[in-house]
């Protein structure tokens, strides 16, 4: 007999029942409530919140959603739409988002994968800029869109040395330096951190056999803190088993609710 999606309202758990099934603490989930992360929560004539099946369901959903942290703006605006869909009882909107979050993934790692294959040609000895004349860092953040303080901490955090002028000792970037900053600039702008960037050109500068991905995505053994993005090959990696994951456990859903 197929299912009644009453049947979903008809069984109530507490909050410790359905802390339990979902294996959280149930103070997570009484934040989610708070936050707006579960549907709307009836109370008994006692006063207990009395939860449903469909709380369990979007209970998994934020877990497998929010467990860790999503790296980047996008990829976590992405997933809290998912989110907010399955609390409104919308899993075909939710279902629908959690492809557009797959999307959303794959778009960043084509990105990460571009700015390694320019990097890998400029270390084989192709120019990535045609600059015929030093330029001061006012001209340079100019042609590539930064401020004089990025360029300057590019610099202070080692991923370039910038030589100057005698005289002055004003800073002078030829074709050499600026090609670097190119590089540098997309690396950044795909995602990748300044010690990601910073682990990858010491050992090019140390003239080592490059591996250019490997140091990207290898933190070493004294960075004993880092973020996603300091292995953000690996990161993207796992944000996309993630989606496809999250996009199983909404079929799953829409299924059993089909009876």
């Amino acid at each position: 007999m197929k299912r009644q999606f009453s049947d979903y309202l008809t069984t109530y758990f507490k909050t410790s029942d359905l802390a339990r099934a979902a294996g959280v603490h149930e103070n997570t989930v009484r934040r989610y409530v708070d936050w707006g992360l579960l549907p709307p929560v009836e109370r008994a004539p006692n006063g207990y919140r009395r939860f449903t099946k469909r709380h369990l369901e979007c209970l998994r959903l934020d877990r497998l959603v929010m467990e860790g942290s999503y790296p980047g703006k996008s990829i976590h605006r992405s997933g809290a739409e998912i989110i907010q869909s399955a609390v409104l009882d919308d899993w075909g909107g939710a279902l629908e988002q959690a492809y557009q979050h797959l999307a959303t993934v794959k778009s960043e790692q084509a990105q990460a994968d571009a700015a390694v294959e320019l990097l890998e040609r400029w270390v084989n000895g192709r120019h990535a800029d045609m600059t015929g004349r030093s330029m001061r860092i006012g001209e340079v953040a100019k042609l590539l869109g930064v401020s004089n303080d990025v360029l300057r901490n590019w610099e202070r955090n080692g991923l370039l040395d910038v030589p100057r002028q005698e005289s002055n000792t004003y800073r002078l970037y030829g074709q050499q330096e600026i090609s670097r900053l190119r590089v540098i600039r997309m690396l950044v702008n795909a995602g990748y951190s300044l010690m990601a960037i910073l682990r990858m050109v010491l050992q090019l500068d140390r003239g080592e056999p490059p591996n250019l991905r490997q140091a990207l995505d290898t933190p070493q053994p004294d960075e004993d803190v880092y973020m996603a993005s300091d292995r953000w090959l690996s990161t993207l990696r796992y944000e996309e088993d993630r989606a496809r994951k999250i996009i199983d456990y909404i079929e799953a859903v829409i299924q059993d609710r089909a009876g």
